[in-house]
């Protein structure tokens, strides 16, 4: 089982900086890709950022040119730098990360970490 930690969240005003991150542990094999989600009250969880072990990234579009997504991958970590924060990217921010181990295909989430972002 691969459980994954969250920091970072917190309460910022429109146009600053958050960064966070997230810390992967247990039966961990190799980790294909990691990334973020989150989701706001009452709407399904939506794809921010991710990243595969080659380097490989993507983002949501709403986005792209404000967040950068980053890992670690000799440590198991991936961060997501968030800036020109708007209050539109209120939100519980999720880590996620697809792997194997031993042969077993897995998906894990980590527990949220909450942002807010005041106009």
């Amino acid at each position: 089982q691969v459980q994954l930690v969250e920091s970072g969240g917190g309460l910022v005003q429109a146009g600053g900086s958050l960064r966070l991150s997230c810390a992967a542990s247990g039966s961990i094999g190799s980790i294909n890709v990691m990334g973020w989600h989150r989701q706001a009250p009452g709407k399904q969880r939506e794809l921010v950022a991710i990243i595969t072990k080659g380097g490989r990234t993507n983002y949501a579009d709403s986005v792209s040119g404000r967040f950068t997504i980053s890992r670690d991958n000799a440590k198991n970590t991936v961060d997501l730098q968030m800036n020109s924060l708007k209050p539109e990217d209120s939100c519980v921010y999720y880590c996620n990360a697809v792997g194997r181990f031993l042969y077993r295909d897995y998906v894990s989430w980590g527990q949220g970490t909450q942002v807010t972002v005041s106009s």
